[in-house]
């Protein structure tokens, strides 16, 4: 097993697209949680000036994980597998002597590990930032303590995780990567955000969306000292409720990866793969 997860973390090494979604997704991460809110106006900010210094790192990092960061996650995940049907390397593949599960699971705890670097680039690069603001504004350097920020890495990892697991099923569901990153997108934006969005005016709708990724990778954020104004404003990812608590949110999205990943294995074995 481990030659194997070795060898697909060499091919997602390898792979431009990993480093390419790194990238932008850490540019895009400190754009929206402090250049343009910085340079419009800080006292303006729903945390105001506070949300920028390294005090409020956490809170205002894990903020972006639940919608911004699940979307990259998501076509991490896709193409982790889908990529295989559209090489048509998956037949090649499982003549060799691993199994269809244990090379499921070797591409899958690759792509955990490989998650890894997705969120700590995104803190170090927000260290750097709200440092440097801190600086400017001649403020004092508080940073989280050390036990805070641990259970944010691990949160943003977990939110993460659940939607790299979600493209994994897409990409073997539609055997590619455009459809899959399209249905993945379609759901994150249409069929969560519009019903969360009608959640406080159709009553039926509530329970259901008490249950979405977004609310409750959005619960555990605010649990972890993001702030619900600044969850609130926060363009296409925004979401008003309804938040659940840190226990649920944390039993729903690990059980969302348990579900994603049988959902996954049920499929590749049991589907020719031409």
């Amino acid at each position: 097993m481990t030659r194997n997860v070795t060898a697909e973390l060499l091919v997602l090494r390898k792979r431009t697209a990993t480093w390419v979604l790194l990238g932008i997704w850490t540019f895009l991460g400190i754009f929206f949680a402090y250049i343009i809110p910085y340079a419009l106006d800080p006292e303006d900010a729903p945390g105001g000036l506070e949300q920028f210094l390294p005090e409020s790192l956490a809170g205002t990092l894990i903020a972006g994980f639940p919608f911004f960061g699940g979307v990259f996650s998501l076509m991490l995940g896709v193409f982790a597998l889908g990529s295989e049907y559209s090489w048509g390397t998956l037949k090649t593949l499982f003549t060799q002597r691993p199994g269809r599960m244990r090379v499921l699971a070797a591409k899958l705890i690759a792509l955990g590990i490989v998650l890894v670097p997705f969120v700590v680039a995104l803190f170090a690069a927000g260290a750097v930032s709200s440092y440097v603001i801190a600086r400017i504004e001649d403020a004092p350097v508080h940073w989280p303590s050390a036990w805070l920020l641990v259970r944010v890495l691990a949160a943003g990892w977990l939110i993460l995780a659940v939607w790299a697991a979600l493209g994994v099923l897409l990409g073997l569901v539609t055997r590619g990567t455009s459809l899959a990153i399209g249905i993945g997108i379609l759901y994150a934006l249409v069929i969560e955000g519009l019903l969360s969005a009608f959640a406080d005016s159709v009553n039926v709708l509530e329970p259901l969306t008490s249950v979405f990724l977004r609310a409750n990778g959005y619960s555990i954020a605010t649990a972890l000292g993001a702030s619900t104004q600044n969850i609130e404003s926060s363009g296409p990812g925004s979401f008003s409720g309804p938040f659940v608590d840190g226990v649920q949110a944390l039993t729903v999205l690990v059980a969302f990866i348990a579900g994603f990943v049988a959902l996954s294995a049920l499929t590749l074995r049991r589907r020719d793969v031409a």
